[in-house]
């Protein structure tokens, strides 16, 4: 196997307060786009003056949507009343198909003599990728069995949704969501931004929040999610093409008095500690070194993984917004650091 090399530079340390973890780390990022360093840098720089980024987690579950096809319409629905019943026995084949899969929830959608069985399942520390589609395959053979009129469409039915972009996921989450928050005194805003909060909110709601709208954006606002995440995802052996509906997400930013709150959320961070991408060495290196491999962690590696992943999102967004309230400074940026990596 060939293998190409992309660039790699940590960056931080980024601080992280919360419930769950209290950290600081270097965050490695892998990519193309050198600018990203610098700029993800100056974020990480603001945030930790300021005290750290608040971090929660409020969602973690991976999704599969099988899609089954009954005899019409009225005999689909009956299946379907019959199976939303079936909850704790679906509950169960979910369970027995692996040791850390646990079904969270469960939607329903219908088209005409057509049911689409979207499950969320709970993955442990695994992206889950796998996982859920081995425990859909079990549904599937139970419906079949139960249901003599059913018939198989598909393993994967688009109510997912995996790697496009679709208003299922942000609305019900898929992977693992999470929302970071800070409060930067005007005063860092100034010093290290080289801004003001005014100006960062004036152009959160007039470029993120009213441009979003005027393109048709699909229940996301934000400047450069995916930018993060894909040097994230790279450095940590994950699926980055997940970075479609990853990168659907809201940033929120208001003036607190003279200071600036902002915040990002992102309902689609779509990573795993173990299984596929996870076996190469300057993976591990990097995943050890985040702190997120300890032993005897069923799924905790992962959600600090996740939660790691949305504060460098957050120290990346706001830096590159304040750059924006500037004339001329994204393009000063972006051929200052470019010319002198060649």
């Amino acid at each position: 196997m060939n293998y190409i090399p992309i660039p790699m530079k940590k960056i931080g340390p980024v601080k992280i307060i919360g419930k769950e973890f209290n950290i600081e780390v270097l965050v490695p990022l892998a990519t193309f786009e050198t600018t990203i360093y610098a700029s993800a840098q100056r974020g990480a720089r603001a945030t930790y003056n300021a005290g750290g980024i608040n971090c929660i987690l409020i969602y973690d579950s991976m999704s599969r949507s099988i899609c089954m096809e009954a005899k019409n319409a009225m005999s689909a629905i009956q299946i379907k009343y019959e199976i939303e019943k079936s909850y704790n026995i679906i509950s169960m084949i979910i369970s027995s198909t692996s040791s850390f899969a646990s079904l969270e929830s469960m939607q329903i959608k219908q088209i005409g003599s057509i049911l689409y069985i979207r499950i969320n399942i709970k993955t442990g520390n695994a992206s889950g990728h796998n996982m859920v589609t081995k425990a859909a395959d079990a549904l599937i053979i139970w419906l079949l069995e139960k249901y003599s009129k059913l018939k198989y469409i598909s393993v994967s039915g688009n109510f997912c949704t995996d790697k496009k972009v679709s208003a299922v996921n942000p609305l019900f989450g898929r992977g693992k969501s999470v929302i970071a928050d800070i409060i930067i005194p005007d005063i860092l805003c100034q010093k290290i931004l080289r801004t003001n909060a005014k100006k960062i909110v004036d152009l959160n709601i007039k470029k993120n929040l009213l441009g979003s709208i005027q393109a048709g954006s699909l229940l996301t606002a934000n400047a450069h999610y995916a930018n993060l995440l894909l040097a994230t995802y790279l450095a940590t052996g994950q699926d980055a093409a997940n970075i479609v509906e990853g990168s659907q997400g809201i940033t929120y930013a208001k003036c607190d008095k003279k200071n600036l709150y902002f915040s990002v959320n992102i309902p689609n961070i779509i990573v795993g500690t173990v299984g596929h991408g996870k076996d190469h060495s300057f993976i591990k290196k990097n995943l050890l070194e985040l702190g997120c491999l300890e032993k005897n962690h069923s799924y905790l590696n992962s959600r600090k993984l996740a939660i790691i992943i949305a504060a460098t999102v957050l120290c990346g967004e706001l830096s590159l917004l304040a750059s924006l309230t500037n004339i001329g400074e994204l393009m000063k940026a972006h051929q200052f650091f470019e010319r002198r990596n060649k």
